[in-house]
Formats: C-alpha cells, sequence, structure tokens
C-alpha cells in the first residue's frame, strides 16, 4: 500500500477515548491486513495503547498532535487550533498528499470547519455536504445527503448533491446507475418549494448522467429502500436523520420494556429472540458508522462520537473504500460531464 493511500486516524476524538479508537483501528486491521495508518495524538499515549494491538505496530506511523478539539468547541476556536489539534493534523495529512483520507470521532462542526478551510471544495462544487448511509427495508442501504452541513441550500446545491450521491452511491453500493431522489413533502410535480421543483427539473432533463433520477419521496419512505439516494438540504437531512435514530431507539426500548413486564413475556423472549438480535443488529448505528464530506479536494469521514469497535472499524471501511475506488476523481468527471452538457 502506498503512503498516499494509508488512513489517517484522530486517535483522540471521540467520545469513548483513545482505546475504542486504537481498538477499532486493530480490527480495522486485522478485517483487512494490507491497510495501514497514520495515528494522530498524544505519543506517549498511543505508544501506551500499541502495547495490547501488536498488530497495528508495524503497519501504523505515530503523529504527535500536542491538543485535542474539545466535543462543546466552537468551530472558530477549533479552526484557529487547527495546526496543533489531533483532527488538524489528521486533516493536513490528507492535504500534502501523505494520506488517502481521515477518520475522526470528534466535534463534528470542527471537523468540518477544518476540511473545508484546508482542503477547500473541488472545481464545479459550491458548497461540500455531508453523506451516510442509512439502513432499509431493501436490498441496500440508502445514501443520504446532506446531513447538516448547508442549513440553506439552493438549485444548484441540490443538483450538485444529486451528483455527488450517485457517485458515492456507485462506489459504497457498487450500483451502475442509483436510484436518486428529492426529499419533499409530497411526491406530486407541484409539491414543494421552488428551488426543490427546480433542482427536479435540471435532473430529469440530464439522462446522460449515470443515475436514474425517480422524482420525489417522503419522510415515511426514507427507510423502504425504493430509492438509492435522498437528496435534500441539511436542516431538513439532519432532522430527518435525528428522528429516524430517535424512533429506532424508541422501538428498541419498548420492546425491552414489553418483554420484561412478565414472565410470560420473558418467555416469549427466548422464543423470539433469534429475530430481535437481527432488529437489534439492523438498527445499531455501529453498523452503519462513517458519514463522508463529499465535494473537497479530499476525502474525510465522520465517526459517530459515541462509536464502540465496531463502529470505528467500519468508519476507517468506508474510508478506505472510497480512496481505493478515487471517489473524488468520479465526482469530478460526473460534474463535468453535467456542466458541459447543461451548457
Amino acid at each position: 500500500m502506498t503512503k498516499a493511500s494509508r488512513i489517517a486516524v484522530d486517535a483522540m476524538g471521540g467520545d469513548e477515548g483513545i482505546a475504542v479508537m486504537l481498538a477499532g483501528v486493530a480490527r480495522a486491521r486485522r478485517k483487512f491486513p494490507g491497510m495501514e495508518f497514520f495515528l494522530v495524538g498524544d505519543e506517549s499515549a498511543i505508544r501506551e495503547g500499541l502495547k495490547n494491538h501488536p498488530n497495528l505496530t508495524a503497519a501504523s506511523e505515530i503523529v504527535h498532535a500536542p491538543e485535542v478539539v474539545g466535543s462543546e468547541e466552537k468551530p472558530s476556536q477549533a479552526l484557529r487550533r487547527a495546526k496543533t489539534t489531533s483532527m488538524g493534523i489528521a486533516i493536513d495529512l490528507v492535504k500534502q498528499g501523505r494520506a488517502g483520507a481521515a477518520v475522526s470521532s470528534g466535534n463534528t462542526g470542527a471537523l468540518m470547519s477544518m476540511a473545508k478551510v484546508s482542503l477547500r471544495t473541488m472545481p464545479g462544487i459550491d458548497r461540500p455536504a455531508l453523506a451516510a448511509l442509512l439502513p432499509t427495508l431493501g436490498e441496500n442501504d440508502s445514501v443520504m445527503l446532506d446531513l447538516g452541513a448547508n442549513t440553506e441550500c439552493d438549485t444548484r446545491n441540490l443538483v450538485q448533491f444529486a451528483v455527488m450521491g450517485a457517485a458515492y452511491a456507485r462506489t459504497a453500493l457498487d450500483l451502475e446507475r442509483p436510484r436518486v431522489a428529492l426529499l419533499n413533502i409530497g411526491t406530486e410535480e407541484l409539491k414543494g418549494t421552488d428551488r426543490v421543483r427546480e433542482a427536479a427539473a435540471q435532473l430529469r432533463a440530464a439522462p446522460h448522467l449515470p443515475l436514474d433520477f425517480t422524482g420525489f419521496t417522503e419522510g415515511d419512505r426514507l427507510s423502504r429502500g425504493e430509492v438509492d439516494v435522498i437528496v435534500c438540504d441539511g436542516f431538513s437531512g439532519n432532522i430527518a436523520l435525528k428522528t429516524a435514530e430517535g424512533t429506532a431507539r424508541f422501538v428498541a426500548d419498548l420492546l425491552r420494556r414489553a418483554f420484561q413486564s412478565s414472565t410470560r413475556s420473558k418467555i416469549g423472549f427466548l422464543i423470539s429472540r433469534p429475530a430481535t438480535e437481527l432488529l437489534r443488529h439492523h438498527l445499531d448505528p455501529n453498523n452503519h458508522n462513517g458519514a463522508v464530506f463529499l465535494g473537497l479536494n479530499g476525502l474525510v469521514v465522520k465517526s459517530h462520537g459515541g462509536a464502540n469497535e465496531l463502529g470505528v472499524q467500519n468508519a476507517i471501511a468506508v474510508a478506505a473504500k472510497m480512496v481505493r475506488d478515487d471517489l473524488t476523481r468520479r465526482i469530478i468527471e460526473d460534474l463535468g460531464n453535467f456542466e458541459a452538457r447543461a451548457a
């Protein structure tokens, strides 16, 4: 593996501490033996942690960072300390071309600000977007973007998000022509804001793009698996994501209470345990961890702050796949093709 294919990991980010981050990296190394890493953070703490993961020693290079971005720190404050924090240094390794992607479980706002300033948006992209995979009842997950990077978006932004999301789906989900839909308050063509309807019109008029635009979808259809890419502004996307996560926790808690309510219920739980374990696995955010900042001149993956070892492993796997499939090049080619035809 070349140096530029290494993954830079912010070992100090996240709520669970450096031990969980290193354990997750070690799991990724065992699952993908060819992977190599930059471990960014307090050098003495990382060296101490590596004693528990000898498989990482030969596959990792420690990059010392004297400071850490706090979970409650304002992005503007974190940005001023970018050159001395583990998060900022991990992103800078991508900028230098030494790492193919950066992974952090730290402060989302700070990560986005640092990534935008350091890596800049790629040619033809006005704003980067945060994309993640959502579990569905279909054959594969769905890509959803934007999930909070841009609270307000115009028509051009939504069209660019559709192009970027489709390129991501082709890579992450191995789809030749992903089905793309815009999140709206109805499926009828007259529903929604002017910018959403205008974006739909432009996407319908671009059959040359490597995607199938299916029109509008509603919030209650997000988990049905009827589309592969769901496009929206960051305000709507973040609310939809948090609502879905809250509903999943509600269902899980409701089932737990129901099964503990009586002796008969407990017996019923033992009988239905295989089904409930499948449900728990499907709803566990660690199994779908790893949101990607799309539209930058470099790859940055946001891991959930509370991710466990499995979650960290999956976020790293997302980053490695994006590097291997050269996602940035795909987005540039697709967007250039769209702009040329539109002109």
